[in-house]
């Protein structure tokens, strides 16, 4: 309960910063709206010449183009945000004033700070996979709902280990923005389903970059093409990497060169 006091409190001050300037928040909400849009064009666009992409029909890929725009909005309101201020922290030697703070500083690190007007990708996102059942006719069963939502947290978990682990490794090269830049390369190939790619490929966006976990498998679960196992495996996956993440970032902290010594 104190930590998320704690968040109410960080995340009230984002907001009233935010809202200082209300036309920029207005602006941004309406970029974020008309890069969903070109988003749906191009999947569109492919659409006109064929049926399917993959075995994957029109409403199924706009599922996880919504997923897509779903955790793109989390990164971008929470992750990218915080990343940024911690390496800008190491860099000049003030992280200092979070590891003296008496909570958890991988708590205070990554979670500090929040980009409002991000989170209507996470809303616009959620709707477009709304639309897309509504086209497909289709009603998820209350245990399709349930893989759906345990996938969703996988997901959520593991993007974070993702960013996480990337900036553990400001620790020794202060500048990090070619490895989010990489990142953000794979994750674009997750805009379409990871199944539509072939070997090699297929096995790095699912196992090293596990970019599948993120967009593919939610929607698969929503449309009944997974079982229980593959639920708990990405659960266990999930879990998995959290813990190794946490223990490269405590890891890394060793390395800390702080202002004071």
């Amino acid at each position: 309960m104190r930590y998320l006091r704690l968040l109410s409190i960080f995340y009230k001050n984002s907001i009233l910063k935010e809202l200082e300037y209300r036309a920029n928040f207005i602006a941004n909400v309406f970029m974020s709206i008309l890069w969903l849009g070109w988003a749906i064009v191009g999947v569109s666009v492919f659409f006109l010449h064929r049926d399917k992409m993959g075995d994957w029909t029109y409403p199924e890929v706009l599922m996880v183009v919504g997923l897509f725009t779903f955790f793109n909005g989390v990164m971008e309101a929470l992750l990218r945000p915080n990343v940024g201020a911690v390496i800008e922290q190491i860099r000049d030697g003030t992280f200092d004033f979070v590891l003296t703070k008496p909570v958890n500083a991988q708590f205070i690190a990554s979670l500090r700070s929040i980009i409002v007007w991000r989170l209507v990708d996470a809303v616009i996102g959620i709707g477009l996979i709304a639309y897309a059942l509504g086209q497909l006719r289709v009603t998820p069963t209350p245990t399709q709902i349930g893989f759906f939502v345990v996938m969703l947290l996988s997901g959520t978990a593991i993007v974070y280990a993702i960013w996480l682990v990337m900036v553990s490794f400001a620790f020794w090269f202060v500048r990090i923005d070619n490895i989010t830049e990489l990142f953000y390369a794979f994750y674009e190939a997750g805009r379409y389903p990871v199944t539509i790619y072939r070997g090699v490929v297929r096995v790095v966006l699912t196992y090293i970059v596990p970019i599948a976990f993120v967009t593919t498998f939610p929607a698969s679960a929503l449309l009944g093409r997974i079982d229980q196992t593959t639920t708990l495996v990405g659960f266990a996956f999930a879990i998995g990497l959290l813990i190794a993440s946490n223990r490269f970032w405590k890891f890394a902290l060793r390395y800390y060169a702080s202002a004071s010594s």
